[in-house]
C-alpha cells in the first residue's frame, strides 16, 4: 500500500512545504492538497517548490474541477512541472465543490467531467486531443506523463470513473462503504471492456494517532475530525437529492445527514468547523483513521484487503507532525511486504 498526505496550502506556503517534505522524509509517496482558490493559496505554485526541495514524492490536487481553469491550462501546467521536475505529478479530479460554490456556481455535469479528463489526460501526456473544434498538442512536450484519479460518490459518477479514471479517490475511509464503491466501479469497468484491477484506488480520510483508551484524548480527536463528516456530506446530500435516501446508495452513508442544516464555505476543511455539530461520533470513527498506530493498522490492513492501494491521510489537525512520524516509523513500515536481508 503507498501513502499519501492530504494538505492545506494555508499560508505561509513554506509551512505546506515543509509538511510535504517531512512526509517524504518519512516514507509517503504522494502530496496532496485542496484546490480551493478563493479559500487557500494557488497549488499549483506550491507545487513548483515542493518538488524543488524534495526527490521523491509526487504532488497533485485532491482535487480540482473543470470549471475554474481552462483545460488545456491545467494539462499544460501538469506538463510543464513534469518537464522541469521529472514525471511527479498526479491529478485528482471531480465535479467541483468549495472552488466553484464560493463564487456562487455549481459542480459540473458528468458530460463536462469526462470531457475534461480526456482532454487534461491527452495534452498532459504530450498526446494530440481535439478541442473546440480543433486538434492542440503542445510542441514543447515530450515524455511528459499523468494519471487522472476520479473523485466520486454517486452511482453515476463511480460508473464514469471506472470507465474512464486512471484511479478512484474515495473521500471516506468506511469499509463497507469503500468495498461497494470499489465493486461498482470495477464492475463498470469491466463492462466498458477494461481491466478493473489496473484502476488504482485511493482512500483518502482524516487520519489522527492518539491514545483512544483514554476519553478526552478520543473526544479531542472526534472534534478534531468531525470537519470531515460535514464535508463528506455535502456531496452526500447532492446524492440524495438525485437519488433519494434509499436504494442507489449505502444507507451508512445517507443516514447521518438528516440533521443537516446548512453549510458555511468559510469554515471549509478546517478542525471546529461549527457547521459539522450534527455528524455523530459513529460517523466520525467510521469514515476517519484515529486512535493508536496499532488501531491505524489494523483498518488499514482492512482497507487493503478489499482492494485500496493507496491511503491518503487528511492532516487538517493540531497533530501533524507527531502522526507523520508515527506513520513513518510505526505504521507504514508495518503496511510494507517484509523482507530480510538473508532468507
Amino acid at each position: 500500500m503507498d501513502f499519501g498526505v492530504v494538505l492545506q496550502t494555508n499560508p505561509p506556503a513554506s509551512r505546506t512545504v515543509h509538511l510535504a517534505k517531512l512526509a517524504e522524509q518519512f516514507g509517503f509517496s504522494h502530496a496532496w492538497t485542496f484546490d480551493s482558490h478563493l479559500l487557500w493559496q494557488e497549488p499549483y505554485v506550491i507545487y513548483s517548490q515542493i518538488l524543488a526541495e524534495t526527490t521523491r514524492i509526487i504532488v497533485g490536487p485532491m482535487v480540482t474541477n473543470p470549471a475554474t481553469r481552462d483545460w488545456t491550462v491545467t494539462a499544460s501546467t501538469f506538463a510543464t512541472l513534469n518537464e522541469m521536475y521529472g514525471n511527479r505529478t498526479i491529478c485528482g479530479i471531480g465535479r467541483g465543490d468549495s472552488a466553484v460554490r464560493v463564487t456562487n456556481g455549481a459542480p459540473t455535469t458528468l458530460k463536462t467531467l469526462r470531457e475534461s479528463i480526456h482532454v487534461i489526460r491527452e495534452l498532459a501526456n504530450s498526446r494530440p486531443v481535439e478541442y473546440n473544434g480543433a486538434q492542440l498538442q503542445f510542441p514543447w512536450s515530450v515524455g511528459s506523463t499523468l494519471d487522472v484519479w476520479v473523485a466520486a460518490y454517486g452511482p453515476l459518477a463511480l460508473k464514469l470513473t471506472g470507465e474512464v479514471g486512471d484511479g478512484f479517490i474515495l473521500q471516506l475511509a468506511d469499509l463497507d462503504i469503500a468495498e461497494w464503491m470499489i465493486a461498482t466501479v470495477r464492475s463498470a469497468a469491466e463492462a466498458a471492456g477494461r481491466d478493473p484491477l489496473a484502476i488504482k484506488f485511493c482512500v483518502a480520510a482524516p487520519m489522527y494517532i492518539g491514545d483512544s483508551s483514554d476519553p478526552r484524548v478520543l473526544a479531542h480527536m472526534r472534534d478534531q475530525c468531525r470537519w470531515f463528516g460535514g464535508m463528506v456530506g455535502n456531496h452526500v446530500a447532492d446524492i440524495v437529492a438525485k437519488y433519494g435516501a434509499e436504494g442507489a446508495v449505502p444507507q451508512a452513508l445517507t443516514d447521518y445527514i438528516a440533521g443537516r442544516e446548512g453549510y458555511d464555505y468559510n469554515e471549509h476543511g478546517r478542525a471546529g468547523n461549527t457547521h459539522t455539530t450534527f455528524v455523530p461520533d459513529e460517523i466520525v470513527d467510521r469514515f476517519c483513521v484515529i486512535g493508536t498506530a496499532e488501531e491505524h493498522i489494523a483498518k488499514l490492513a482492512a482497507l487493503k484487503a478489499i482492494g485500496v492501494d493507496q491511503f491518503a491521510g487528511y492532516l487538517q489537525h493540531d497533530n501533524k507532525e507527531e502522526t507523520l512520524r508515527v506513520y513513518g516509523e510505526t505504521v507504514i513500515p508495518a503496511m510494507r511486504d517484509h523482507v530480510t536481508a538473508k532468507a
